[in-house]
């Protein structure tokens, strides 16, 4: 048996990783990207094959690593997690470096960056792991906490995407989970897109009583996208 939940203590960051140029370039959030060797500084990150940022990196050979704070704005998180590149340009409006392999280097609301260049291409199915070595790195904020995961799902309520390789479906959450007891005065809404849960004990305003056009603070889903649970 596997419990799904078991997989939710397994500590991560979460990041943007971008590729690409002055040119063309894209990012995505990411919550795998691990260093795997020491010397040389080598990292792993995984990226799904059918995200835009993927052939770009295959095509670059290299990629940034923006390193987001725990107070990181719902937006940052919506444009590069919940979007593609190939509908909007990400990179637009933002705070951009580029790095020495010429990568662009996202700067809002991040207190470090790594910049590093492909050295290794896994194949692992849904995802491409690429490994990198490290070129820079550098501090942009040392007086605010990294974004975890765990954080992220714990506090702010939000999910991975469809396409990170931390993605689970909420129905073998909710094999897991058995029968429930029926609910009580509060509710909850997930949202459809993201699995940004509105829990009515936590929020000030019951979910029927927003209005028609609020929207997912994490992935400016529509309210009309949001079921109970």
């Amino acid at each position: 048996m596997i419990q799904f939940e078991a997989l939710f203590k397994i500590s991560y960051g979460l990041y943007i990783i971008s590729s690409g140029n002055k040119d063309r370039g894209n990012g995505f959030i990411s919550n795998t990207f691990f260093q795997v060797t020491s010397e040389p500084p080598r990292f792993a990150s995984c990226c799904n094959k059918d995200n835009y940022t993927a052939a770009i990196i295959r095509e670059s050979g290299a990629f940034s690593v923006s390193v987001l704070h725990s107070d990181a704005h719902p937006d940052i998180i919506s444009s590069f997690g919940y979007k593609s590149g190939k509908d909007v340009d990400k990179l637009k409006g933002m705070q951009l470096r580029y790095g020495e392999t010429g990568v662009p280097i996202v700067l809002n609301d991040c207190i470090a960056f790594l910049e590093c260049k492909v050295v290794q291409t896994f194949d692992v199915g849904t995802h491409y792991m690429f490994i990198g070595e490290l070129l820079q790195a550098e501090i942009l904020d040392p007086t605010k906490e990294a974004l975890t995961y765990d954080y992220y799902r714990q506090v702010r309520k939000g999910a991975a995407p469809k396409n990170a390789p931390t993605y689970i479906d909420k129905s073998k959450l909710q094999a897991n989970a058995g029968a429930e007891p029926t609910a009580g005065v509060f509710k909850k809404y997930q949202c459809t897109a993201c699995g940004y849960i509105y829990d009515e004990a936590e929020e000030p305003v019951r979910f029927k009583d927003l209005p028609d056009d609020w929207i997912c603070p994490v992935c400016e889903s529509e309210k009309s996208e949001f079921i109970e649970i």
